[in-house]
């Protein structure tokens, strides 16, 4: 079991790594996920997630997350195959906090050193990216 602090890593190189990790059978816990980085400027970001939100209809879908943890997984669920079998078994095996619980509050938390912020010029937090939407946490 891995326990990745996703504090100061971008979304989408994270995901990735994460993905295949899953793929390959490993449980994963990942803390701060408000706290990630997503890429680009925050004008464009901000009106892309509320397109994405803004698509489909009430009761029909597709339905949009507004919370960084629903947000973080459907990232990493879209990087898989998340319709099949094995696909959902992996996602299954996938656990995400905002913030850090009281239960692994003495854990050693991981990285992600092909995630880390390197030259970003414009970023955003998943956080504030949540908050634009609507989320309250």
């Amino acid at each position: 079991m891995r326990i990745i602090n996703a504090d100061g890593l971008v979304l989408g190189r994270m995901s990735s790594v994460i993905a295949k990790s899953l793929l390959n059978g490993e449980e994963i816990i990942i803390v701060n996920c408000e706290k990630a980085l997503v890429s680009g400027n925050r004008v464009s970001n901000v009106e892309e997630y509320e397109r994405s939100r803004a698509m489909g209809k009430v009761r029909k879908g597709p339905f949009f997350p507004r919370m960084p943890d629903r947000i973080m997984k459907r990232t990493i669920s879209r990087m898989m195959q998340h319709r099949t079998p094995r696909g959902k078994a992996a996602l299954a095996k996938l656990t995400i906090h905002i913030g850090v619980p009281p239960s692994l509050k003495d854990a050693k938390f991981e990285s992600i050193d092909v995630a880390k912020k390197t030259t970003l010029r414009k970023s955003m937090t998943l956080g504030d990216i949540a908050r634009e939407l609507g989320a309250q946490f």
